[in-house]
């Protein structure tokens, strides 16, 4: 039972907080420009947290397209490429996305924990926390980790069989 929940997690945690956020940060702007327009109304919250609900959409996105291999690749050049070189393009991406990774863990992290620290509350808001919504980078960003490492065990795999790597990817499943 665990290993199936597992396994949908690796199948869909980025799908469903894509699939969450969206829309809600779309009704959210919907509804508050029906309600400008119409009824010269508006909650003062409604400029805010569609913004920060942006945060879960990209990074987790970004970690989608990571798992996907189809985030900032130069397929036409790597295809002309030696097989060894190849694999070594795919050695030097992951070291790449994990000391950026790092580097952005280690200072969104930092930014975090001083709304946390601070008690920094949403504009509009009277309860509704900053960092609740700023967890969504270092989370997502040690995601993109974890498919960079999944990415390169499947590169080794496929290194060590003599089998073709997957340079042209698809975004759709």
């Amino acid at each position: 039972m665990l290993g199936k929940i597992f396994k949908w997690l690796d199948d869909n945690l980025e799908k469903a907080i894509i699939m969450t956020s969206y829309p809600i940060m779309a009704m959210i702007i919907c509804v508050e420009v029906v309600r400008r327009f119409v009824m010269n109304q508006q909650v003062p919250w409604s400029t805010s947290i569609p913004v920060l609900l942006f945060l879960w959409v990209t990074w987790f996105g970004a970690s989608y397209n990571v798992k996907q291999r189809t985030h900032l690749k130069m397929s036409e050049v790597r295809e002309r490429m030696p097989y060894n070189m190849q694999f070594l393009c795919q050695i030097i991406d992951a070291i790449a996305w994990i000391a950026f990774a790092v580097i952005v863990i280690y200072y969104t992290y930092e930014q975090t924990y001083l709304a946390y620290d601070n008690f920094a509350i949403v504009e509009g808001t009277d309860n509704v926390m900053q960092w609740w919504f700023y967890t969504a980078t270092p989370l997502a960003w040690s995601l993109i980790i974890y498919r960079v490492l999944q990415n390169l065990y499947k590169d080794f795999q496929l290194f060590r069989n003599k089998q073709p790597f997957e340079l042209q990817a698809s975004l759709v499943e």
